[in-house]
């Protein structure tokens, strides 16, 4: 398989499904850079350890660097998305669901929003795979149930493990400080938040930018005539070319995001806000190494409760895992089904 820039852009310029699926892919992952990534960095504005047009920055800085670092040492979590689901043999209808499966993200999102129903893109983008995937291969065959399992873990992780680790950490940060002056354990988590965050925003561009490269690489494949990707290597320029458009995507629309999460993010103090970033960060580093793909901002959710329940329960917004309840409840079967209906459209159409 010629993975190289030059035959990718013949290939895009001559094949109107693989133009199709890569613009529907960059547009997603600029919308990621422009919604999720800020989530990263949210904490650290709203304790005042750094200005929003800074903080912007540094994500978008940190956003480009997980996407092609990580990717380049430990690409599993790419691997899983490319693995997940079977289109089968024949290549150029694989290609046609693909592109389904992606406009039918586009159109769940959108859907999702206007009917104010909570939303994970990268639950989306797993529901839609999937729902193209059993639409062409007329039933569950189409679904690899040893890497779709990874997804389940990952719902539970996302939640549990989040949650424990803000919990571990800040208990063992609020016992390590215990009886130090206050005055200057805010000079050093103002310093060490701001490490945390950049950690997050690194994380965060390791996590879903590796999903959509998965995405991308594989409608390369499928360009190519090849099924899968199993045993090629992700190239540089497509890794580059992903962490460009999410670093990009986070420095437009950051500013604005970042000012509405912290106006509804529960009161944090610094050394509350460097728990949950690094937590949330461990974690999302364990879960991309074993190639599980999470949602980001449940991640940090789940940590940020953490974090406010070792003072109590009580600071446990339930509001909150209402909303996370409802993504997993309504994105899995709802982009699915219209993935699954899209696609076979498309099939007849095309």
């Amino acid at each position: 398989m010629d993975v190289t820039f030059q035959y990718f852009l013949q290939q895009v310029l001559s094949n109107p499904a693989l133009a199709v699926t890569t613009l529907l892919t960059l547009g997603v992952i600029f919308v990621n850079g422009w919604t999720d990534a800020p989530n990263a960095i949210a904490t650290c504005v709203t304790t005042r350890c750094m200005r929003v047009r800074s903080a912007v920055i540094m994500a978008a800085v940190f956003n480009f660097l997980g996407v092609l670092l990580m990717t380049q040492f430990n690409a599993s979590v790419a691997s899983t998305i490319s693995n997940m689901v079977d289109f089968g043999a024949d290549t150029h209808a694989a290609l046609i669901a693909l592109c389904a499966a992606l406009f039918s993200i586009v159109v769940y999102s959108v859907g999702a929003s206007l009917l104010g129903i909570p939303t994970s893109e990268s639950h989306s983008l797993i529901a839609g795979l999937s729902g193209a995937a059993i639409a062409i291969q007329g039933g569950m065959g189409g679904i690899n149930m040893g890497e779709w399992v990874k997804v389940l873990y990952g719902l539970a992780a996302s939640l549990v493990i989040g949650f424990g680790m803000g919990w571990i950490v800040c208990k063992a940060v609020t016992l390590a400080c215990a009886g130090m002056d206050r005055r200057r354990t805010n000079g050093f988590f103002t310093y060490a938040q701001i490490v945390g965050a950049a950690a997050m925003s690194f994380m965060h561009g390791a996590q879903d930018g590796q999903k959509f490269i998965g995405v991308l690489f594989l409608g390369m494949a499928f360009c190519s005539g090849q099924p899968s990707v199993a045993g090629v290597v992700i190239p540089v320029w497509l890794m580059v070319l992903c962490s460009v458009i999410m670093g990009v995507g986070t420095s437009v629309g950051g500013e604005r995001i970042i000012k509405s999460v912290g106006q509804d993010m529960v009161k944090l103090e610094k050394y509350q806000g460097f728990s949950a970033d690094l937590s949330s960060a461990l974690c999302l580093l364990v879960m991309t190494v074993l190639g599980i793909p999470v949602s980001t901002t449940h991640t940090k959710t789940s940590a940020i409760m953490g974090v406010g329940s070792v003072r109590r329960l009580s600071a446990i917004n339930l509001r909150v895992v209402r909303d996370m309840m409802l993504t997993w409840v309504f994105t899995f079967p709802g982009c699915g089904i219209i993935s699954y209906v899209v696609a076979r459209l498309f099939m007849v159409v095309f």
